[in-house]
């Protein structure tokens, strides 16, 4: 199978190359695809050496699969391209994520969706990604009525120079190049991504419409808070969710130790609760603090964690290719 990652110097194209060679996906042919600056150099890929090639150089060596994580500006330009010749196109960006022709995948979710015209997949946001996961199950036991989530982002998720200013901050290093207008290290800023009009950011809207998107119900309420923090490890999220049913406690924790994708660690007395540090290149999405809503007997709290590159990004995008080729919906050759 001729697999393309395009934007594969950043850092979740980075996470795409490891999680393809992690999980055995069959790559006959690894077409590593990167900006201008970055043609011709060499990116390893299971032992050996690839040349960077551009967009327009990539449609023609036709390969069956391109990841993308290149930004909403190459995806609205190229994936259309990429489709038009045949080649199936996942989508990091938020290019296609409310585009009502395109499935906003998740996996253990949505992926029955998919069909072999699915030529441009998007794959959700990262911090809707970990949040629907671990509340998919609940939803369908109980119905989600309303959520409230507060997250605390990793630096990673706005990338390279995010990680770079926090290195420098912390090396007392004050002229380096800025990803954010204050500091990072030691602060919390309540700003991920630029403001809307309505006083959100668009990652706070992100959690909004995507969730909905991909639960297929627009009646969910949802209200977001995004905070960038200064780690490196994952995503996390303070998550209070309102149910139509009244849950049971006990029959939560049991759903949610069978959900698919996710672990729970929850054990206060032995201080057992999910940590951004320990979710650091892992691929599930770990859950735990639950606890009931005292003041509201329909509503729990949770505490969800998840690596923003891995499930957040690449394995997600990786898995939605598995489930393709487990499926039928992507044959290795086709374009040959």
């Amino acid at each position: 199978m001729k697999v393309a990652v395009v934007g594969a110097t950043g850092l979740v194209g980075s996470q795409m190359i490891k999680v393809l060679e992690e999980r055995n996906f069959p790559v006959t042919e690894f077409i590593p695809v990167a900006s201008a600056k970055s043609v011709g150099k060499e990116l390893a890929f299971k032992g050996k050496n690839y040349k960077i090639v551009g967009l327009d150089d990539a449609i023609a060596m036709k390969p069956d699969v391109a990841i993308f994580s290149a930004g909403g500006g190459t995806s609205l330009e190229y994936a259309p391209k990429f489709a038009a010749a045949g080649i199936t196109v996942i989508d990091n960006s938020s290019a296609w994520r409310m585009d009502e022709t395109k499935v906003l995948c998740v996996p253990e979710i949505n992926a029955g969706e998919l069909t072999e015209d699915s030529k441009i997949i998007a794959n959700p946001n990262c911090s809707t990604i970990q949040m629907v996961v671990a509340l998919a199950d609940l939803h369908k036991k109980y119905k989600i009525k309303r959520i409230v989530v507060s997250t605390y982002q990793s630096i990673t998720g706005t990338g390279v120079k995010a990680v770079k200013q926090m290195e420098d901050e912390r090396a007392g290093i004050k002229d380096g190049e800025k990803a954010y207008v204050y500091e990072i290290d030691r602060n919390c800023i309540p700003a991920c991504d630029v403001f809307t009009d309505n006083g959100y950011t668009k990652e706070e809207m992100k959690l909004v419409n995507e969730t909905k998107k991909i639960f297929r119900d627009d009646s969910i309420k949802v209200t977001a808070t995004a905070v960038r923090v200064p780690v490196v490890g994952g995503h996390s999220e303070s998550i209070n969710v309102e149910f139509e049913k009244t849950p049971n406690l006990k029959e939560v924790f049991e759903i949610l130790r069978n959900t698919n994708g996710v672990i729970l660690q929850d054990d206060v007395a032995k201080n057992i609760y999910p940590m951004a540090k320990f979710s650091h290149n892992k691929d599930e999405v770990f859950v735990g603090r639950v606890r009931a809503d005292e003041s509201n007997a329909n509503a729990i709290n949770m505490w969800v964690v998840a690596d923003n590159l891995r499930k957040g990004a690449a394995t997600n995008a990786v898995q939605i290719a598995e489930y393709l080729l487990k499926k039928g919906l992507l044959k290795a050759g086709v374009l040959a």
